[in-house]
């Protein structure tokens, strides 16, 4: 079993383009010895985002801090909001975004396939490990 607290976990800057003021704390990942699932932690400050993106794996997320603004299309024509305590289920291939509209810190915990393709590839996950 392994227990640990967010503040223990090196939180790493989220360099992508499209993303602006974003931290990845891995909570659970392969290296823990998890072999289907990564728990990860992301905070957003305020005014920053997640790149618009897609993937061929879902998301579940639980928004724990903020409100936010979640795309999920290739425009913001269809954002709606969420904020602390509601849970989000993003499916494969949906293009989705989350934007800081708060004054305090974003922060939400997302789960994703440690296998990047969902029909079994082996190749890892972005921030799964």
């Amino acid at each position: 079993m392994l227990i640990r607290k967010p503040e223990d976990t090196q939180a790493r800057s989220m360099d992508m383009p499209g993303a602006s003021m974003v931290t990845m704390r891995l909570m659970v990942g392969q290296d823990d010895g998890a072999p289907n699932f990564a728990m990860r932690l992301f905070e957003v400050q305020p005014g920053g985002h997640t790149p618009r993106h897609q993937h061929n794996y879902e998301h579940e997320i639980l928004i724990m801090q903020g409100q936010a603004a979640v795309g999920t299309s290739e425009d913001e024509s269809q954002d709606t909001s969420a904020k602390a305590g509601d849970v989000l289920y993003i499916p494969a291939n949906q293009t989705h975004q989350f934007i800081n509209t708060g004054q305090d810190v974003l922060k939400f915990m997302c789960l994703v396939p440690t296998e990047f393709d969902c029909s079994g590839s082996s190749e890892p996950t972005p921030g799964s490990f």
